[in-house]
């Protein structure tokens, strides 16, 4: 059978085509099984080194639990020691600076005879209520001639001396309070034993002096020293 011309051209353009697809399909699986080749043989290295980097990443894990750890176990001390201060502060065991007030009282020195002798010195209960009207005013840190006040200090009179904490202590009695100057002298101010010092100064020669301090120290406390009292076990 005899094809038109135009078929037969078609006819043998299509094969050419077909030839040139093939020959480049042969090249093309060719070099894929020369690729296939390639990796396979790159297959064992590419493990090892995925396993390598795997490693590496465990490793990078470890070191950084071990950071996180050291950094609460930092923390974790830093915060104890900043309770620890604070616990020191609020129980009056540590030395503190700071403004305030210090108040001078003492004995007067002109007694004359026939004069009854309880207007003319210091007694404990003025102390007390300073102390209290300086609490009340908002101070931080109280002394009285560099016994720091806390929650067991006592003030009481023995005779010629007054005690605090446990000691003998004499005129002149100086306080000294830590706090806001203007806060504490407005406490001294709005209750009547501070004007009626100013009265007995007038009268009867005591003395009763108030300064404003920028920076004032106030020594710390002892620690009390306990025989029976223990820890009460905590109720679930």
């Amino acid at each position: 059978m005899l094809w038109p011309k135009d078929v037969r051209s078609l006819l043998t353009l299509a094969s050419v085509v077909i030839g040139i697809l093939f020959v480049l399909l042969f090249k093309s699986t060719g070099g894929l099984a020369g690729t296939t080749v390639s990796a396979e043989t790159a297959l064992p290295s590419l493990v090892q080194t995925e396993q390598e980097n795997q490693q590496l990443v465990n490793e990078n894990k470890k070191l950084q639990q071990e950071l996180a750890k050291y950094d609460q176990g930092q923390s974790a001390s830093v915060l104890a020691d900043q309770q620890l201060l604070e616990a020191q502060k609020n129980a009056g065991l540590s030395s503190l600076n700071g403004p305030g007030l210090r108040i001078t009282l003492d004995d007067s020195a002109h007694l004359a005879d026939g004069v009854d002798i309880q207007n003319y010195v210091i007694h404990e209960a003025y102390i007390r209520q300073l102390v209290n009207i300086l609490w009340n005013g908002g101070a931080e840190a109280i002394a009285v001639n560099d016994q720091r006040i806390t929650s067991t200090t006592e003030v009481f009179c023995s005779g010629s001396f007054i005690q605090i904490n446990g000691t003998r202590q004499m005129t002149p009695y100086i306080i000294t309070a830590i706090g806001d100057p203007h806060n504490l002298q407005s406490a001294l101010n709005f209750y009547y034993v501070w004007d009626q010092l100013g009265d007995f100064q007038k009268q009867y020669g005591i003395t009763r002096t108030l300064e404003v301090l920028d920076n004032i120290t106030v020594p710390a406390g002892k620690l009390k020293t306990f025989r029976y009292a223990e820890p009460a076990e905590e109720e679930l």
